[in-house]
């Protein structure tokens, strides 16, 4: 049976606006039966979210967002991850540990553009969360060097010359591997973002299938419907599990993706473990 979902959330635990508490009660305004919790790179918020379902009758999923090395845009989502998995946290605080050396990098790199701005305003931002990208975007724009936070990663934070200060991030196979390990399925997050021509496309499907891939997030804001329907011939083709996610950040962050449901099939999912 389908149920109102959705599997892409995050909250001020990473680049959200709202804490996890908020987004669960939000999310239960909007319909939603099961919502995923899933910050980049940590699962700090997934016990607040979690108790704050249980007391609104609304079932949160502990989830995470894991970047993968091959491609900037390469993300894995984990979903519905045992309360307590040392791998995953031993990952995460990796992960944490590399992006509190990269805002120190980001600072520096904006700064040669002529973008000067307070580190302790974005830390604030980020409020004891990992610092991540949309904390410089948004303080980026309250000074006023740009007008919208699209334009921020557009003009700064998403460009080619961006990428000498990248990271450190973990291979697929190992974000895969980590979350089956953590008791979740891996779910190959907003396909389109990786830019590759339908063939080159199916191919990289086909190698994370091989290395444990269990679903691909079809239903997505940004889809189109002509993209959407490849994405489900190539759930059919492989295997995989449809899941689907409004990719929530808060309007401060993303005002065109509001929380929403989608009526997906999870029985596969919620029996995980």
């Amino acid at each position: 049976m389908k149920q109102p979902c959705d599997l892409h959330t995050h909250t001020t635990a990473s680049d959200g606006q709202y804490r996890p508490a908020q987004a669960a009660a939000m999310a239960k305004r909007a319909g939603i039966a099961v919502l995923a919790v899933t910050d980049h790179d940590t699962i700090g918020g997934v016990e607040e979210a979690a108790q704050a379902g249980r007391e609104q009758g609304l079932t949160v999923l502990r989830g995470v967002e894991l970047g993968a090395k091959e491609n900037r845009h390469l993300h894995i989502l984990g979903l519905n991850l045992r309360a307590g998995c040392p791998p995953m946290e031993a990952l995460c605080g990796k992960l944490r540990q590399s992006r509190e050396e990269r805002k120190y990098r980001i600072l520096a790199f904006l700064k040669e553009k002529g973008v000067e701005i307070p580190l302790e305003e974005v830390e604030e931002l980020a409020a004891g969360g990992v610092v991540a990208r949309p904390h410089f975007a948004r303080v980026m724009l309250r000074h006023g060097y740009v007008s919208t936070t699209e334009e921020a990663f557009a003009r700064y934070l998403d460009t080619d010359e961006y990428q000498r200060i990248e990271r450190w991030k973990a291979g697929a196979e190992e974000c895969i591997d980590v979350i089956h390990q953590s008791g979740g399925k891996a779910v190959l997050a907003h396909p389109y973002q990786l830019g590759l021509p339908p063939q080159e496309l199916e191919r990289a499907v086909a190698r994370l299938k091989d290395a444990g891939l269990d679903g691909i997030e079809c239903y997505y804001p940004r889809h189109t419907p002509e993209m959407t329907e490849q994405y489900l011939g190539l759930a059919a083709r492989y295997g995989l599990h449809v899941t689907g996610g409004s990719d929530f950040h808060g309007e401060a962050v993303h005002p065109d993706m509001p929380l929403a449901p989608t009526l997906l099939e999870i029985d596969w999912l919620l029996a995980s473990h």
